[in-house]
């Protein structure tokens, strides 16, 4: 029998996490900085490596929701397309917009194809249980996409049912928005399913950074995808609420950027950001799936692009240096950003 030969990939320490003294774990990956003229300027690890950037493509897939007409018919404000790009908290401010999208496109949460997971939230968890109430896909953290996702359908007069699936014209239409915003031919990018039931997308993390860097800049696109970019990077500066929640990171760093950047998280340890004074656009892959290590190395990339003041880096620090804390909320560790980015 064969063995498939995988190509080794050269992965950098990002984070150490430390208990004590003692470094007990290092997160390794990969760090891409790109220019809005796909110039790759900064990196860590392999910027290449193909990745799929999970929930952090969202942004990208809420493009069609402006493109095809359906926020403006549906009278979609901030929030609402903030809500699209969302991995909410599910939260109130959350499930009822989510519902009001839906009610909006005369659909119900029924409609919903994103199945259900644990709660994030254990607050939420326990109002549902004394409300007698069952975790439904209203709940999902995906929701709001999909709601985004259901409404073109809608307005589109495309079947409702399969929205979800690959063949579905709602997933063609962000097939072909992902392949020309990263400039990345489209019978290349890997496709999977996400947690969620839509389709996901895999690009270089450098091609990501770039899709994420042409988003800062709107008037260099057409003035369709511009207007559209522009409108969804400004929602979810204007309602990051929507994008996270109750301290998440993607909430409390857009509202410490306050209009000068967007952020959005994504399964398996992803974060990419948008810069728009500079116009660069970051990408971050952790390469172990640990989440926890993505946000010290999210705000450690802003510290060295000098892209943070001071008073900004100090409002971030619980999520620049995480405490490691035992059962009885002491701490015991931090995790540490320990890479230096390189000139490309």
């Amino acid at each position: 029998m064969k063995i498939k030969k995988v190509e080794t990939i050269v992965a950098e320490e990002l984070v150490q996490v430390t208990r004590g003294n003692l470094v007990e774990s290092i997160h390794k990956g990969h760090i891409a900085v790109v220019d809005f003229k796909g110039k790759l300027i900064k990196y860590a690890g392999d910027p290449y490596r193909t990745v799929y950037a999970r929930s952090s493509m969202k942004p990208l897939q809420a493009i069609p929701v402006v493109e095809t007409g359906v926020a403006d018919y549906y009278h979609f404000d901030n929030a609402d397309l903030s809500l699209c790009c969302a991995s909410h908290s599910a939260e109130k401010q959350h499930t009822e917009r989510v519902l009001s999208i839906l009610k909006r496109a005369e659909l119900y949460d029924d409609a919903l194809k994103c199945g259900t997971h644990p709660l994030r939230r254990e607050d939420v968890f326990k109002d549902l249980i004394l409300q007698g109430k069952e975790v439904t896909p209203l709940y999902n953290n995906c929701s709001g996409k999909h709601s985004g996702m259901l409404a073109t359908a809608k307005y589109m007069n495309e079947p409702t049912e399969t929205y979800h699936e690959l063949s579905h014209p709602v997933q063609q239409r962000i097939l072909r928005v992902i392949s020309e915003m990263a400039e990345y031919p489209i019978e290349e990018i890997k496709l999977g399913v996400d947690g969620c039931g839509v389709p996901v997308h895999g690009l270089p993390l450098e091609r990501i950074a770039y899709a994420y860097a042409k988003m800062t800049r709107p008037k260099e696109l057409s003035e369709t995808r511009g207007q559209a970019v522009e409108r969804i990077t400004s929602a979810m500066m204007a309602a990051p609420e929507m994008v996270g929640g109750t301290d998440r990171f993607c909430t409390n760093f857009m509202k410490v950027a306050n209009g000068k950047m967007f952020g959005k998280a994504g399964a398996e340890a992803v974060y990419c950001i948008g810069d728009l004074q500079t116009g660069v656009g970051i990408a971050i892959k952790i390469e172990d799936g640990f989440g926890r290590a993505t946000e010290p190395a999210a705000v450690e990339v802003l510290k060295q692009l000098n892209l943070l003041s001071n008073k900004e880096l100090e409002q971030l620090k619980h999520h620049h240096r995480p405490q490691v804390t035992n059962a009885r909320n002491e701490k015991v560790g931090e995790l540490i950003p320990t890479f230096t980015l390189k000139e490309a």
